[in-house]
Order: structure tokens, then sequence, then C-alpha cells
């Protein structure tokens, strides 16, 4: 069929008009026959088995009696009145009974004719009853094409009470494969259904709306999830081999002096098989005349910033400029003062720029850069002022991408050379890392069009964090811990939730909290820093240093200390009310602890009452550290739009697929979208006629950016 009849409006659709239009509009954004045909159920009842009353259970469930009607009264009642039909088969009586549209109802009931009923049953003294139930006259129901499992589609209360109920939309249904003749396009290639055993097209599409049984409902609907993220890998990786083969990059071909001095003789400690495996990835990357886009994802403490600088050198050895950009002040200092003691012996100049940076200091930094005498500049979003300008930045290392928007990465790549036709041509290399470790299946969809590198294991030396979960009863036993742990010269946090809307609430527990430990932990023998989201930013900074330096030994704060701040000997982190924490903020936090050699712990305390879900969570946490394992318990407890911290509707907007039950699909999917992409890269093969017009269709009227929010 030609894709045409699918656009047209469904207007057009009989049985539809300009009101109901409008509303299927608004409300479920069907503008087309397309989008109808798109609309599936959410779920399905099964009426394959037809019960006698005598059967019946005194359950909630939706079941279907064949019988008749054999009388019909109106019951007074205290508001209004109700209809009352007797309804009997050979093995008993029950009830249907209507509270709304009476006169219309006792009109169109017929006495004495077969009826095939269905509906939810009541039980009340002794006897059942059906209150609104669907019927039919069985001679009707044999006839229509409506099949044993009945869709249940999408619906808002708005179109409920427009009378646009399930029964019509599925009549509207039925009538577009009566118009379409089920005669719809094959959109996979032959030798796709054939390796994958699929069904096709329109056997798929008939039985998603009209299923024969379980089997051929599984099957069809196997065949739309296929297709769904087959087509989204699709568009994403041909837009990574696009990229590659596109958009020009520097060529890095010389591994010159500060790479082989710095790791020859100046490693901190020995790369992990990680590690060096990264590295290779992107050697490899920068050697190739392709712009680079990779994203680096590492678990807290895995050694992202040796990758990173180790990248920077080869920038640099092939005489160009890099820059990190990272997303707070107390991260790019972080930063910085790591990169200065790790290049200690290296001939590289390297600056800081952020907000707080002085107006003179800014002068020389511009000037430097400009000139090329500045190698590596480390900041947060000052970078992307329009007056920071370099002479040849060749590689971009952004950290915590999601905290960057898409402009702004963009905004990177113009800042390639500093002559105006130089600039933007050839875009810097980019490197994206990320200390939240995204479950792949979510980072093959969001970030698909990217290359992933993974550090999946921690540098030897570093022990587990040993976590436990505590009642707040437990409370004294935990403060003798912490005091046995202060007395063998470490230090402490404790942090406290914050969630914005009760910050009067969370305030007042942080000072409780505070003047609990200060009455536990007196002066002068006990030091305690406060930091909480009220303070100035100045007093905040007053207090992280005398806690880096070791003057306090407690540090009670909110979640400001999430990100980055390293106190290597920091080596118990207490969580309070840590049911009130998401998954993946738990375990953020627990790798601010596990700096240095000494055994670390993680306390998460919580009140007695606790959801399956805090549950879940806490489990997840003391049973293990790996983020990945993390991730994807995460995922499947918040669904993926809220794990990447977008709108409710979730990262995918997909029609049929779900990116957690689905993932086998997806990374089948995925596999078979490279496959095809490799032996075919613009799909002009005569096999994949189908598979290149439904792409060129699907960009044309639903672009990639439309499944991703």
């Amino acid at each position: 069929m030609n894709s045409n009849f699918l656009q047209t409006p469904i207007v057009y659709l009989k049985g539809v008009g300009p009101n109901r239009a409008d509303l299927l509009k608004k409300e479920l954004g069907i503008h087309s026959f397309q989008d109808l045909l798109n609309l599936f159920p959410n779920r399905y009842l099964d009426r394959t088995q037809y019960y006698k009353i005598a059967q019946l259970q005194q359950t909630n469930a939706e079941v279907q009696i064949v019988g008749k009607i054999t009388h019909i009264k109106t019951v007074e009642q205290k508001r209004g009145k109700r209809l009352v039909a007797t309804f009997k088969d050979e093995t008993g009586q029950i009830e249907l009974v209507w509270f709304r549209g009476q006169k219309w109802i006792r009109e169109s009931l017929k006495i004495n004719k077969p009826y095939v009923i269905f509906g939810k049953t009541n039980y009340f003294n002794g006897s059942f009853s059906m209150p609104h139930p669907e019927m039919e006259l069985v001679e009707t129901h044999e006839k229509s094409i409506r099949s044993a499992m009945q869709p249940v589609y999408p619906s808002t209360e708005k179109l409920g009470n427009s009378g646009i109920t399930n029964r019509v939309i599925n009549t509207l249904m039925q009538q577009l494969f009566i118009e379409s003749k089920n005669n719809f396009a094959e959109t996979l290639s032959k030798p796709l259904l054939e390796e994958l055993k699929l069904v096709s097209k329109k056997d798929a599409l008939f039985n998603v709306h009209f299923p024969k049984s379980q089997a051929h409902l599984a099957r069809a609907q196997y065949r739309l999830k296929f297709e769904e993220l087959f087509y989204i890998q699709l568009q994403l990786v041909r837009k990574n081999l696009l990229h590659k083969s596109k958009i020009k990059g520097y060529t890095f071909d010389k591994i010159g002096d500060n790479f082989n001095t710095f790791f020859s003789k100046h490693l901190p400690f020995e790369l992990t098989n990680a590690q060096k495996r990264v590295i290779k990835e992107i050697r490899n990357d920068l050697g190739s005349n392709a712009q680079m886009n990779r994203l680096l994802q590492g678990d807290v403490g895995s050694g992202k910033t040796i990758v990173a600088l180790m990248s920077m050198l080869i920038a640099l050895d092939n005489g160009f400029q890099t820059c990190l950009m990272a997303p707070t002040e107390i991260l790019s200092i972080q930063h910085y003062t790591g990169l200065i003691e790790l290049c200690d012996n290296l001939n590289i100049s390297i600056e800081l720029l952020t907000g707080s940076t002085k107006t003179s200091k800014r002068r020389k930094i511009h000037e430097k850069l400009e000139n090329g005498k500045l190698d590596i500049l480390i900041g947060t979003h000052a970078l992307l002022e329009d007056k920071v300008k370099f002479k040849n930045l060749g590689l971009a290392i952004v950290d915590e991408q999601h905290r960057f928007g898409v402009e702004q990465r963009s905004k990177l790549w113009h800042k390639g050379g500093a002559s105006e036709e130089v600039r933007g041509a050839i875009p810097p290399h980019i490197l994206v890392m990320t200390a939240t470790p995204i479950p792949r299946t979510l980072a093959m969809s969001i970030y698909g069009d990217l290359d992933i590198s993974v550090i999946d294991e921690l540098p030897p030396g570093r022990k587990d964090i040993k976590t436990v979960h505590r009642f707040d009863a437990n409370r004294l036993k935990v403060f003798h811990f912490i005091k046995d742990e202060i007395s063998k010269g470490r230090q402490v946090y404790v942090v406290y939730p914050l969630i914005q809307e009760s910050e009067t609430m969370d305030y007042k527990d942080l000072m409780d909290g505070y003047e609990s430990i200060t009455r536990d932990f007196p002066l002068p023998e006990y030091q305690v820093s406060i930091v909480h989201g009220q303070m100035k930013p100045a007093d905040k900074e007053y207090e992280m240093n005398r806690f880096v330096k070791g003057e306090t030994q407690i540090m009670v704060a909110t979640t400001v200390i999430e990100v980055g701040v390293n106190v290597p000997n920091a080596s118990v982190m207490i969580i309070e009310s840590a049911e009130r924490f998401g998954l993946s903020q738990l375990h953020q936090l627990r790798g601010r602890v596990g700096r240095g050699a000494e055994q670390s712990y993680c306390i998460l305390m919580t009140s007695h009452k606790l959801s399956a879900d805090a549950k879940t969570r806490l489990e997840t946490m003391v049973r293990t550290s790996d983020g990945f394992e993390i991730a994807e318990v995460d995922l499947k407890l918040r669904g993926p739009g809220d794990m990447m911290g977008t709108q409710q509707s979730g990262v995918l907007n997909l029609r049929i697929a779900d990116i957690v039950k689905d993932s086998e699909i997806l990374k089948i999917a995925r596999s078979y979208a490279m496959q095809v992409l490799k032996a075919d890269p613009n799909l002009s093969s005569e096999e994949n006629i189908p598979i290149k017009n439904t792409y060129a269709r699907l960009v044309k009227y639903r672009n990639i950016w439309n499944y991703i929010s």
C-alpha cells in the first residue's frame, strides 16, 4: 500500500468526523491513518473463554457469558433509579445493572434473545451481578472481525467522557483495516525476515490489533518491537558512520616525548587492563583522519583522569592545545590541582579559568591561548565564552556530559583554530566523560551515535567499601563506631537529603542532626564542619578547605558534596534518611570515600518504614559496588526517563518497545543495523529497498530526535 494512504488525515476515516478528529489529535496525538495504526493496545482481555453462571467465582476478573434476558425492571433508590435485568443460562441467573443511560438501554434490550455479555462481576448476599456489561447479540458476535483477545487501547478521561470509548476506537481500527484491505507494505528485507523468523508486517499489524491467540500476539509484538528498535539503531549507527566518513578530524599520528616520558617515568600507578584498552581505542580514533566522538564511562575512582591526561599528551605531542570542561568550580579546581601534580616534571603550561578568575588573570590566559603558549586549559562554562579563543584546539574533554546541553558541546566545536577560516572547518576531537554508569541498553539508545569506551575495573590497592544498612534505633552504636574511626585519625561525612520542595524541613533535619552530632562529639576534642546550599560560596569554600586539610574530623552536609570532592583521609560516609535518595545518588555519595588505602565504610541510616522500592535500593547498595549493576537496577526501578533526568515522558518515546523489558531485542536490533550498514552503507541493494524506503519515510515524518526527548 502506498504511504500516502497512511498519511491521510484522520478526519477522513469513516466514523470519525471533525469533532472526533479534534479530540483524537489533542488527546492521543492521532493526526493521520498512520498514527491510528500505530496506536498499540496497552493490554488485552482474553475473550477465548465462555463461563457458565454456576462456574462464577468471587474474583474481580472480567468474564463472558452466553445467555438470555428474561425480565427487566426499574428500581427506585436513594438518589435516582437503576435499571436491572435478569440474565439466565442453563446453570443459573445473575442480575445486570445500569445506573446511567437507562432509557436508551431499556429500549435496545431484547428479551429472550441469545446475548454474549462481558464485564466484571460483583458478589453480594449470595448472588452475582454485573454492572454496565458489554453486550452483543450472539449472531453479531459471530460475524465481527473482533478477535478472541480484546485489545484495550490507551485513553484519557476526556475521551471517555466524550463517548470515544475503547469500543469506539476498536470499531475505528476495524474500519481502517477494511479500507486498507490490510494491504500494508513490508518494511524489512527478506534476509532479515528469514534469519529472525519474523512474521510479515501486515500479519504483525493485524495480530497486534485483532489477535487470534496469545501465540499470534507474541509473534506480532516481537516483530513490531524489533522493527521499532532496528530503525532507531539504524539512524544512530548511520549517523556515527557518516560522522566518521564526512567530518574530518586532525590526524595525531605522533606519539612523542610528552606521552612517552609520562608513561615510562611518571605514572603514579600501573595502568589497569581496562585503562590500557581505552587508551588504545582513543589512540586509534585520534590517529584516523575522522573526528573522535567518544563517551568514556567509568565508575567513581576508576581512573578516568589518567586516561584524559594521556589523551591530552598525544594532542600536545602533535602540536595542538587541549581543554577540559567540568560542570562545577569545585570539580574544575580538583581537575586542575590533580593535573598540575601529575605533570609536575613535564614542561607543560596549564591554567584554570572559572567564573571567579580575576580580570587581569583572564587577560593573560586569553593572550597565552591565542599565541599558543598555553597547552592545557581547565575550567567551567567560562571556557565557552566568545572571548576564549585558542590558537589550535585539537582535543576537548567534557566531564559529566549530562550537565551540559548539546549547544554547549557544539560551541566547543567552533573553537578549532584561531583564524576564522580554520576555526570550525576542522573541529577538535571530543571526549565526553561520565562517572554515572549508564546501562548498556540506555547508552546504546541515548549515545548511540557516540563510540563508547568503558573502564570496568578499579585500580589495584583499592579496597571495596563496606556498606551496611542500619535503622535509627542503632544510632548510638553507629556514633561509637565513628569515635573509633576518628581515634585512628580518619574523617567522616554525614550527609542529609535535600529535596527542593521541602527545603525548610530539610534545613531543620540538617540542623537537628548537626546539633545532635556536636552534642555527642563536643569541642575541643572534636571539630565539626557544616556545608549546605543556603551558605555563601566563600563560607562553603572555607568549611570545605578545613575538612580537606584535616582541621575538622566530621563534615555534616547536604548533597553539595556529591560531585567530585577528593579527601583520601575520609573513610566513613553516613547517609541519613537513605531511603529518600535515588540509587545513583547513593552510589555517587559512597564514591566520596574509599579514596585512600584504608578500609572505608558506608552506613545507610533509615527509619523502619520503608517502601518496597526503597528496600530494593538499600539491598542493592549493600550487595554490590558495581556501578553498572546498580545502574541496571535503577533503570528497572525508575524507567529511562527519570534516569537521564529528562521529562516524565521517558527518554525514548517508543510506540511498542520498552527499553528495559526489551533490552535483548535492542541488542539484536543494533547488531543487525550494524550488519546491514556494513554490507550496504547506502542501502542501495535490491534486497534492502524496503529498508531504504522505510528509512527515508521515517526521517521525513519522524526523525530520531522525536524518539529521544
